[in-house]
């Protein structure tokens, strides 16, 4: 599954900064006492008594981040935040755990309604498809109403339509099978959301580490479903597939409901210019005009935002018009694809050592430790990266194409455990050796989703999130669509070695994209040059440092 980088307005600064006051107010001045954290974000505290705050409509007040950090989400405890980042790394797990633990509902599904296992799958692949654009849909309304609201609607109407997929036993509709998965996948906020979280804590120079976090929840999700999958589908009915889903959600939307606060700037700064303007009545008697970024936006502006529009297709945009992103989106894409393939596929090559149902579903394994060594690999990387660009702040190499570095020798494992993986799924060999060839894809899908959501957020900066949305929609969107294609496509190669030519074709086409991304290592300086998204960077590279670029990504998530 997939995870889209915060938009423009994502960043502190844009994020809490509302449409202008009208013509002729003015500006009231808040006395502050400023110092600096550890984290480089301005400790400024409000000193209510000595607030000079002018009475009168023309008068108002919208608060700052730079008014009031100590209450935005960037000023909490290191503890706090990661309190909070391991629940949100289980909203993750859950809502990537109703894309796949429905494979292991597919054979009872088949004979329950006597459909065919075009229509069987369906349900896993309408899921993905509309999980592609529901990521970009709920998005915008995150950054209006808050993170929390948004993943607690999310979470409640993803838990709902399990209610229709499970009840279809007795309804006898398969009908309703179809509807609940679609709009479950609709409904699901992902990653685009808990993105958005991260950015809220972390500024840009500390997002790294907390991001390759939150992207193994997305990946392992989809792992742990046919693992879990393989023991429902032996001792039970198929429904508990669907039961077992509503039941981890449920249990992290109550997590998420108790334990995880409001991380949205805008909406903090809004509750505390309430609570201004309450302390000040309750104290003096005084009515003041303090308001938070969104306090004065009407139904209307919430609702029919005039850009809207614009920002919901502009990922569809620069995946279209974008050649780093179009090139790495679909690098990306497939390779989430590729599980999803096996997802439906590695009971083919299984069965040939006579694996029972619970060993199909124990053969993943391979592919979620892989993602665990992919996210432990990557953390110095990480540190060896940012070593790089604070040597040589003015340097473009080391401050984007680095940031590719490690994908240049982790991105071949990608056709070179198909191969493996191909070429030793035959009896006469150890069934140890293409799970082996599993591990290696696992690896270069964790590198691939990573690096590539690196490199965009610092290749284009204010306009990220719409680069990163490409590349997430492209890998629910692939996954979708070769969820469907993955039966009828082995099946098309029933003949001696048909599997082990099936594969290699696979790895073929990943060779050839993966081929792309050494282009883009050594092009990327001339692409950037050449895209008016990229150039539009606050500043020009010469000279920057790290800390002086764009601190989140672009708006709306």
């Amino acid at each position: 599954m997939s995870m889209t980088q915060p938009r423009a307005e994502e960043t502190p600064e844009k994020a809490s900064q509302p449409p202008s006051p009208a013509q002729g107010s003015r500006t009231i001045t808040l006395s502050v006492l400023s110092s600096t954290s550890e984290n480089s974000v301005p400790k400024q505290t409000i000193s209510h008594e000595e607030a000079t705050l002018v009475q009168g409509n023309r008068n108002i007040k919208i608060l700052t981040e730079n008014d009031c950090p100590e209450v935005v989400a960037f000023s909490w405890s290191k503890g706090k935040k990661w309190r909070t980042l391991t629940i949100i790394f289980l909203v993750q797990i859950s809502m990537n755990l109703n894309a796949s633990l429905y494979a292991n509902a597919q054979s009872g599904i088949m004979k329950e309604f006597h459909v065919s296992v075009i229509a069987a799958v369906s349900g896993a692949a309408l899921f993905l498809v509309m999980y592609a654009f529901g990521c970009e849909l709920w998005a915008p309304w995150s950054e209006e109403f808050g993170r929390k609201l948004v993943l607690q609607s999310s979470l409640f109407l993803v838990n709902a339509m399990c209610l229709p997929v499970g009840l279809a036993k007795h309804t006898r509709s398969f009908i309703a099978i179809m509807v609940g998965r679609s709009f479950g996948g609709l409904f699901s906020a992902g990653g685009s959301v808990t993105l958005g979280v991260v950015a809220d804590m972390f500024t840009l120079v500390q997002q790294e580490e907390p991001l390759a976090y939150i992207v193994l929840s997305s990946v392992g999700g989809s792992i742990i479903g046919p693992i879990v999958g393989g023991f429902v589908e032996d001792g039970l009915d198929w429904t508990w597939a669907i039961w077992i889903q509503l039941i981890v959600g449920g249990f992290v939307q109550l997590l998420h409901l108790l334990f995880v606060p409001e991380t949205r700037s805008s909406v903090l700064l809004d509750r505390h210019a309430k609570k201004l303007r309450k302390f000040k009545l309750n104290d003096t008697g005084e009515r003041i005009n303090v308001f938070g970024p969104t306090e004065t936006m009407t139904w209307r502006e919430y609702l029919v935002p005039k850009e809207l529009w614009a920002l919901w297709m502009r990922p569809f945009r620069m995946f279209a018009t974008e050649p780093i992103v179009s090139i790495l989106s679909t690098l990306s894409g497939f390779s989430d694809a590729l599980i999803f393939m096996q997802i439906q596929s590695l009971g083919r090559v299984f069965r040939l050592w006579d694996f029972s149902t619970v060993q199909i579903g124990l053969a993943f394994i391979p592919i979620g430790v892989a993602y665990l060594v992919g996210y432990l690999m990557f953390i110095p990387v990480i540190r060896r990266n940012r070593r790089l660009r604070e040597k040589f702040p003015g340097q473009e190499h080391a401050q984007y194409e680095s940031r590719l570095w490690w994908l240049l020798y982790t991105a071949p494992l990608l056709p070179l455990g198909l191969l493996i993986f191909a070429w030793t799924s035959t009896p006469e060999v150890h069934w140890l050796v293409p799970m082996f060839g599993c591990l290696l894809i696992g690896i270069a899908n964790y590198t691939i989703y990573m690096t590539t959501i690196d490199y965009m957020v610092a290749s284009y900066g204010p306009y990220s999130a719409s680069a990163t949305g490409g590349n997430g929609f492209a890998r629910d969107f692939l996954a979708g669509c070769l969820t469907w294609a993955a039966g009828p496509y082995y099946d098309a190669f029933s003949f001696p070695y048909g599997l082990q030519t099936a594969n290699t074709i696979l790895a073929g086409i990943s060779l050839i994209l993966v081929a792309a991304t050494f282009v883009i290592y050594i092009k990327g300086p001339s692409m950037r040059k050449r895209s008016a998204f990229a150039q539009s960077l606050r500043e020009s590279i010469t000279g920057t440092t790290e800390e002086s670029l764009p601190e989140t990504a672009e708006t709306t998530v």
